[in-house]
């Protein structure tokens, strides 16, 4: 098995909405915002080959929005899921199953494309299945007011009307390795119903793909959660009974928001779980 970054693109979002509560003279030391309030945010999936198998974690936002639509996120630097994809040989038509984590359009946008006749919309990776769960998929199709904006039907209903759609298995236990991605998935439902983070055993390691539950390095402490949450609370204790786990099993976490960080490990300090180390992907895995 191998793993690789996908960066999809990065884009800014306001820094008080992914701090919540926290003040700003707080989070701006380790996300330090421009004259807008906006930071610095990544969409860094992840690709795991794996025999025959190429598995996308993600997808960041696509391009087929409207100029308007991507003028409120200020994307910047040149990353793309196809020029990523290309530096380790493939081509997206090679992806033979998209998992994604939730829903929402930073993680799923690429997933669906317009097609070059201008006819409508259809798959990005023909080739491939793509997965999410039965529970996360209702909540998604009939969104409550706060998620509205971040559940786009043409994002969703391609993907249902194409046949490209399957559902992960609502009985999977915890870290136990589903028997067709082969990787463990945790269920967190604090940012949304269902998020899946899943856990990839490799090289000795345990790769954990944070998605939302933690998006920067700025989040560890367990109060840190961001605006976007559904269920606050419920992301602070999910979150605190992870990074106790993940400190003391020694997880390395795959942090697809961090512009700057790419892995961290975390250590239980007197002040609770704590930054232990930063890592680039190639000092890990090249």
């Amino acid at each position: 098995m191998k793993i690789y970054p996908i960066e999809a693109g990065n884009f800014k979002l306001d820094g008080g909405a992914m701090f919540g509560v926290v003040p700003k003279s707080i989070w701006s030391r380790t996300n330090p915002a421009d004259s807008n309030n906006l930071i610095d945010i990544a969409a860094r999936c992840m690709l795991i080959e794996n025999g025959d198998r190429l598995t996308l974690i993600d997808n960041g936002m696509g391009n087929k929005q409207s100029d308007k639509f991507f003028g409120y996120y200020y994307q910047w630097g040149n990353h793309s899921i196809d020029a990523s994809l290309k530096k380790y040989g493939f081509h997206r038509d090679d992806i033979t199953d998209v998992f994604m984590t939730h829903l929402h359009f930073d993680h799923v946008g690429g997933a669906i494309q317009w097609n070059k006749n201008h006819t409508g919309y259809e798959p990005a990776f023909k080739n491939a299945k793509f997965w999410t769960n039965e529970n996360h998929w209702n909540w998604a199709i009939k969104p409550n007011n706060r998620e509205k904006a971040s559940f786009l039907k043409e994002n969703l209903i391609p993907m249902h009307e194409s046949g490209h759609l399957h559902f992960i298995d609502r009985g999977i236990e915890e870290y136990k390795a589903n028997t067709e991605l082969n990787f463990g998935i945790l269920f967190a439902d604090g940012h949304t119903e269902k998020q899946m983070l899943p856990h990839i055993e490799i090289a000795g390691k345990i790769v954990v793909f944070m998605a939302d539950l933690l998006p920067t390095v700025g989040h560890i402490p367990v109060p840190y959660v961001t605006g976007y949450d559904t269920r606050p609370l419920l992301s602070i204790d999910e979150k605190e009974r992870f990074l106790k786990t993940a400190a003391d099993r020694n997880y390395y976490l795959w942090l697809e928001h961090d512009a700057h960080n790419e892995l961290i490990t975390v250590q239980h300090t007197d002040k609770g779980v704590r930054l232990k180390d930063t890592y680039t992907f190639n000092e890990l895995f090249n």
